[in-house]
């Protein structure tokens, strides 16, 4: 999984497909493969930039998916009675699809440190996939960021807390002293 998450795509293949990319965009329609592999490239891209297209081609991919464009919960859910071969291997696609989007759209923000992100993105997958191995082991690790977050923060905080009390005590003997020698 660390492999995944520290994963730095070529400056080539980013190249590549943002070529591609651009080429079907200039005929009028990008294809769901290309979007996804030029997303694919730009989430493990070294530039936080590039990571946030990413996301937007990502999450824009996985609305399409689901046929709702409002909300990042709705995969997974077929109208009753609606049952037929043909709609079972397009919602197998979709759901497949809509694994995939989820999955890279939690790596991307745990990439940028936007873990509560992360998270929300890893248990919507986890909601539908409660035994994805992969995913499991995503949520643990964005658990542990968010740990280390949350303790690094109340360090500065508490750095902060001692610096202002150090820096009141040092006023405080200064004007002590000037008041002695008064």
């Amino acid at each position: 999984m660390e492999a995944v998450l520290s994963d730095v795509v070529a400056p080539e293949d980013l190249l590549k497909f943002e070529k591609k990319y651009n080429s079907e965009l200039a005929k009028g329609a990008v294809s769901k493969e290309t979007k996804f592999e030029y997303a694919w490239c730009l989430i493990r891209s070294k530039y936080s930039q590039d990571i946030k297209k990413g996301i937007v081609l990502l999450e824009g991919l996985y609305s399409l998916s689901c046929g709702d464009h409002q909300s990042l919960s709705c995969c997974w859910i077929a109208p009753a009675g609606s049952w037929s071969p043909e709609l079972e291997l397009v919602q197998k696609a979709s759901k497949d699809d809509s694994r995939d989007f989820l999955f890279y759209l939690a790596v991307a923000n745990y990439r940028l440190k936007e873990y509560e992100k992360a998270l929300k993105y890893i248990r919507i997958l986890l909601k539908n996939e409660p035994g994805n191995k992969q995913a499991l082991e995503m949520e643990k690790l964005i658990d542990k960021a968010l740990k280390k977050d949350g303790l690094v923060g109340m360090a500065i905080v508490g750095g902060i807390g001692l610096g202002v009390a150090g820096l009141a005590g040092l006023i405080g003997l200064a004007v002590s002293k000037g008041a002695a020698k008064s």
